[in-house]
């Protein structure tokens, strides 16, 4: 569509500009189609332009979704939540399954990428309430894929001062953000939900590699896992939380709208703070918006005038193939865990039969994705419907 749109039609670009914004925004954390356009409208206008494109393309999708935690809110019969919704969160399971896959015929090209992915499966499954686990073994693969040279030679390069000051900007909001959050966690603000909020979305869009399929995980363990453990209801009675059948029902339904799949930012946003009322909860939906998508501009706008300098680095290349296998890695035992969680540990217990038809509804919309042309949002239309008749 960018293509047709933006290099074909309007000329705003270079087919040859617009692949080499793809290859470097696939290298940065964040929405990568997100960061495309925001370089497109850079490139046209300037950052006010960028932020102009930004704002346009988040918008529909993040006021649909932001729309989404309200509406499940007003369904005050819980039954008609649970009976229209309930084949969404098993569907939710079948499209990371299916992304999974999809990154792994790219990512998982060698032995140390299939150690690598592996090793990060195992990890992310059995360590998935322990909060390190996702950066520690991001981090831990960057570095594993550059002990090795043969798939990425050495090479010699000219030395060229890189302006590092606009960074700042990031990291100091990042920091900033991080310091309000834990005081306000520390001192029991009684109003610390959205200090606490914008720290975890944002931290979250600055880590993420592999675009809004890797966020489940990552917004799984912190909102619907983390706050059920003995320690936080000890430690952290306050925490933002979000019951695990909403939070995989907004997540199935981020894939019937169009836009970004980071706008579920906005949805979990309005969740996490719905118990205090609903002007909160629409501070929520701004905030998770904002949060989410801002780290994702700020590294696009700022690292890309040192691209050219950054991209004949071969460390980048290397650590990047680890970082890339590690994600397919952390994706794939999310996946197992999630599932377990679905199908075995819900509580009441369920049936067998419940059982094999929330299983049957994961293996059927991984098979739709992989071997037709059925688009997604016609996938969750059909789980809608059968939660509706069945």
């Amino acid at each position: 569509m960018m293509l047709k749109t933006f290099v074909q039609q309007r000329h705003d670009v270079t087919e040859q500009e617009l692949l080499d914004y793809n290859a470097f925004c696939q290298m940065l954390p964040g929405a990568s189609s997100t960061q495309t356009l925001t370089l497109i409208g850079y490139k046209r206008g300037g950052i006010p332009l960028a932020i102009l494109t930004l704002a346009i393309w988040i918008t529909p999708a993040c006021l649909l979704m932001g729309s989404l935690s309200f509406l499940l809110d007003y369904f005050h019969d819980r039954s008609l939540n649970i009976t229209v919704f309930k084949y969404i969160q098993p569907m939710a399971v079948g499209f990371v399954a299916f992304s999974c896959f999809k990154m792994s015929k790219v990512a998982i090209r060698n032995t140390i990428t299939r150690v690598i992915m592996v090793a990060a499966a195992l990890l992310t499954f059995t360590l998935f309430k322990t909060p390190w686990v996702f950066p520690g073994v991001i981090v831990a693969a960057g570095i594993a894929t550059n002990f090795s040279n043969k798939r990425y030679p050495d090479q010699e390069i000219v030395s060229k001062k890189i302006k590092w000051g606009n960074i700042l900007i990031f990291l100091g909001v990042f920091l900033i953000a991080a310091f309000l959050s834990e005081t306000a966690r520390k001192n029991d603000w009684k109003n610390r939900g959205p200090f606490n909020l914008f720290e975890n979305l944002y931290r979250f869009g600055s880590m993420v590699f592999g675009g809004g399929d890797v966020l489940m995980p990552l917004m799984y363990d912190q909102y619907v896992e983390r706050p059920a453990t003995e320690q936080a209801q000890k430690s952290n009675k306050n925490a933002l939380k979000i019951p695990r059948e909403d939070f995989l029902t907004g997540f199935g339904m981020v894939r019937a709208i169009p836009g970004p799949v980071f706008s579920i930012g906005a949805f979990t946003g309005g969740m996490a703070l719905r118990e205090k009322g609903q002007n909160w909860q629409l501070l929520g939906c701004f905030i998770g918006a904002i949060a989410l998508f801002a780290p994702s501009a700020l590294l696009v706008l700022f690292f890309f005038p040192v691209w050219n300098n950054l991209k004949r680095y071969v460390v980048i290349y290397r650590s990047l193939e680890g970082i890339n296998a590690a994600v397919v890695g952390i994706m794939l035992g999310a996946t197992f865990y999630i599932t377990k969680k679905i199908i075995f540990d819900p509580v009441p217990s369920p049936t067998l039969f419940v059982q094999l038809f929330d299983a049957a509804i994961i293996i059927a919309t991984f098979c739709l994705l992989a071997f037709t042309k059925i688009r997604a949002p016609f996938i969750v239309l059909g789980c809608l419907l059968l939660g509706f008749i069945f």
